[in-house]
């Protein structure tokens, strides 16, 4: 996964200052930026994934939502048939 660089350095500062003040380690710029790396690259899909459900989910009830407008669009046609 390709972060840009501004992303990168924002999460390697989130992972140094978690461990910092939740675990009471310091650690550098390198070991962060490795944390980082196999969060991504071990969890990342399921983040992924996720937001591509989510995203399939609001796609279908806009369809929905299409489809529904579509059919209030339709007229009556034909002869009526008499009974």
């Amino acid at each position: 996964m390709k972060l840009k660089k501004d992303e990168r350095e924002y999460m390697v500062d989130q992972v140094k200052e978690y461990f910092e003040l939740e675990r009471g380690e310091v650690i550098g710029d390198l070991a962060a930026e490795q944390w980082v790396h196999k969060l991504a690259e071990e969890m990342g899909p399921f983040f992924y994934n996720k937001g591509v459900a989510d995203a399939r989910q609001m796609v279908e009830q806009k369809i929905m939502n299409v489809d529904e407008d579509l059919r209030s669009l339709e007229r009556p046609a034909g002869k009526p048939t008499r009974r």
